[in-house]
């Protein structure tokens, strides 16, 4: 399995936003334990940190995201995938389409997101946290449910 990971599921991870953290603690752990091939955008470690600097020190936030530059595949954001999101007019949002390029630069089974509705015009399906803990790390963990 190998799933782009939108930047709403690292973030949820690190402020503890509940209750999206706890989800995204389960994904983060199976991504570090290599239970799945884990893939981050690399302007989302960039967001991460811009929207982290409000509320954790630098040194922490350093911490953090160097931790998520180890267990994920930094997907790079280039000119390529800049031109086909700017061309792309099925996207509402430009940001999520550049997500979306990423996640077809790294072939992708899917796209982890709390916002799925905003991947409509995706060819990678997006799958909400919940659903993919339910469907692809349930029986890994011993929890029950299936995997595919």
């Amino acid at each position: 399995m190998r799933a782009l990971i939108d930047t709403n599921i690292p973030l949820d991870f690190v402020l503890q936003r509940a209750p999206h953290d706890a989800h995204a603690a389960r994904i983060i752990d199976a991504c570090d334990r290599g239970a799945f091939d884990g893939c981050i955008a690399a302007h989302s470690i960039i967001n991460i940190d811009y929207i982290l600097r409000k509320s954790i020190p630098q040194g922490e936030r350093l911490k953090c995201l160097r931790y998520f530059c180890k267990i994920f595949t930094v997907q790079p954001v280039g000119l390529e995938e800049l031109a086909e999101a700017l061309d792309n007019e099925s996207f509402k949002d430009f940001e999520d389409c550049v997500q979306w390029c990423c996640a077809q630069a790294f072939d992708a089974d899917c796209i982890i997101t709390r916002n799925v509705k905003d991947f409509a015009a995706a060819s990678i399906p997006a799958i909400s946290p919940d659903e993919f803990c339910r469907r692809f790390l349930a029986a890994e963990e011993g929890t029950g449910g299936h995997s595919q």
